[in-house]
């Protein structure tokens, strides 16, 4: 029966993942979007640490635990955010609900196990409005959507009981479309410009798994992952019309589009090494990662901004998790699995001679479905990026997500028929 609903889902999120517009964050205007996929759902709820592994639950972050895997599991994952975009002056809102990942892994021998999943790597989704007309006349509207998503395999080999290591091979792709349109106010005829980005490119994630007694009662954990930087191939097509507006303030078009040859381009998926530890059992576990990133190599799509620039990014994240009593037989509540976590970055975009930074804390519960080894995740977010000084903007925003988990014996060979 489990076979059957996972196999239903999977086509169901896998057509609804294509379409969606993963975020509304302004700062998605840049380079390739802004970062979409922080791990899974029990990952996520930990502030993002890709430290920890078991043999329940498949850590995307790092190949190497698909070593771990003993039966198969199969893992999908929901958002609903919600957004508080401030500036100086004014106050706007926005939400957004969205897929997350969809990932399956199985063992392949008690040494190895392997992965397979569809998810997000970066998302596109503003609407701007710059209004100058005391200025120079002009209004200025700026709206995009899409974004970069990765289909993955991967496996991770078990060298020794204390240390795996593991690789997985990625295919990236999407597309990015951008709308801008100006208009002056003394001008009957505006603007409108409209650029599509196919975008497409290969990567590759490796990572090891270091884990052994650091008491009789207590574990040891340590992770390392790199990604290399990754180039997109970006086919660029541009169309450019006239648009006038109406009196409710919407624009129209008032002439047919006009293309414009345009350069393809080269982007850039910005490396990433990660490195992490922790401490626990299977009753708690508490960890932390480091991870650095080479954003300071990102372009913007089609132009450059002098207001505009890239560095190296870092992310410090901590989290772990406690479940009271898992083998409880009297209380249901014993056997969740509470978990928290708290993360900050520095993004690595700069905007205003501004660097543009992420903080949050994460809470979550892993819900036991009773009579199976699988389980249902939920979680929320709270966290802030940017500011409002500098005539930036400031993003505040409520994230639920909720997790689907589902561990099977598939591809066993039964004693009897």
């Amino acid at each position: 029966m489990i076979k059957k609903i996972v196999i239903l889902i999977t086509i169901l999120l896998a057509n609804f993942g294509f379409a969606q517009e993963n975020t509304a964050s302004p700062y998605s205007y840049y380079g390739i979007g802004s970062a979409r996929f922080k791990g899974t759902n029990d990952i996520v709820n930990m502030g993002g640490i890709s430290v920890y592994s078991d043999s329940t639950h498949i850590n995307v972050l790092n190949p190497a635990s698909f070593s771990n895997q003993l039966v198969t599991t199969f893992q999908i994952g929901l958002t609903s955010s919600f957004y508080k975009l401030n500036v100086a002056t004014d106050t706007e809102q926005a939400k957004k609900t969205t897929f997350d990942y969809l990932v399956m892994g199985f063992p392949v021998s008690k040494k190895v196990g392997v992965s397979v999943g569809l998810l997000p790597q970066s998302a596109v989704g503003y609407r701007l409005k710059s209004d100058t007309r005391s200025v120079n006349d002009l209004t200025k509207q700026y709206q995009g959507k899409g974004g970069v998503n990765k289909v993955f395999l991967g496996a991770g080999y078990k060298i020794s009981p204390k240390l795996s290591v593991g690789m997985d091979f990625q295919y990236l792709f999407g597309i990015i479309d951008t709308q801008s349109d100006v208009l002056n106010q003394n001008i009957i005829y505006g603007s409108r410009e409209v650029n599509q980005s196919n975008l497409s490119g290969v990567a590759v994630n490796a990572g090891l798994n270091f884990k052994t007694k650091f008491t009789s009662k207590l574990d040891f954990f340590s992770s390392l992952t790199y990604a290399p930087e990754a180039k997109l191939n970006s086919d660029n097509i541009r169309n450019v019309s006239l648009v006038s507006a109406l009196a409710n303030g919407s624009i129209i078009s008032a002439s047919a589009d006009s293309e414009v040859n345009v350069p393809d381009t080269k982007l850039i998926v910005p490396s990433k090494l990660a490195i992490g530890a922790g401490l626990g059992n299977r009753k708690w576990f508490l960890g932390g990662d480091v991870a650095f990133s080479g954003t300071g190599n990102q372009v913007n799509r089609f132009e450059n901004y002098s207001n505009v620039s890239f560095e190296n990014g870092v992310k410090v994240a901590i989290g772990g998790f406690i479940i009271p009593k898992f083998d409880s037989f009297n209380s249901y509540l014993q056997r969740v699995t509470y978990r928290g976590g708290f993360k900050f970055e520095n993004t690595g975009l700069v905007i205003n001679n501004t660097a543009i930074k992420d903080k949050s804390v994460t809470l979550g519960f892993g819900l036991p479905i009773s009579g199976t080894f699988s389980s249902m995740n939920l979680g929320i977010e709270y966290g802030s990026r940017g500011t409002t000084r500098n005539g930036l903007i400031k993003e505040d925003y409520f994230s639920i997500n909720i997790g689907l988990l589902f561990n099977d014996k598939w591809f066993r060979k039964t004693l009897y028929n």
